[in-house]
């Protein structure tokens, strides 16, 4: 039977993809623009990826802060996506 408790793996990638993009997961909930319940729903959408291989390969080529987009196949770019745009709004 598969946990639903997301391995450090799936966690490690996805805090990584929010690196990459530019978006401080902490800093995010700090300000409110984020709470816990999407941050946990987001790492158990990773975990659910059967991908993390191409994800790992990935963010080896990926500059932290620079990257607009998570991958196309990313189960979290929206969420990520959506993250960037309001932490980038609040500095403006």
């Amino acid at each position: 039977m598969q946990s639903n408790r997301p391995t450090a793996e799936h966690t490690a990638l996805f805090h990584q993809m929010a690196e990459a993009m530019g978006v401080n997961l902490e800093q995010e909930i700090l300000a409110g623009r984020l709470d816990l319940d999407t941050l946990t729903n987001s790492i158990q959408r990773c975990k659910g990826c059967g991908g993390p291989k191409a994800c790992a390969k990935w963010l080896e080529h990926a500059e932290v802060g620079a990257e607009p987009d998570a991958p196309g196949y990313c189960r979290n770019a929206s969420m990520l996506k959506m993250q960037q745009v309001l932490a980038r709004l609040k500095q403006g």
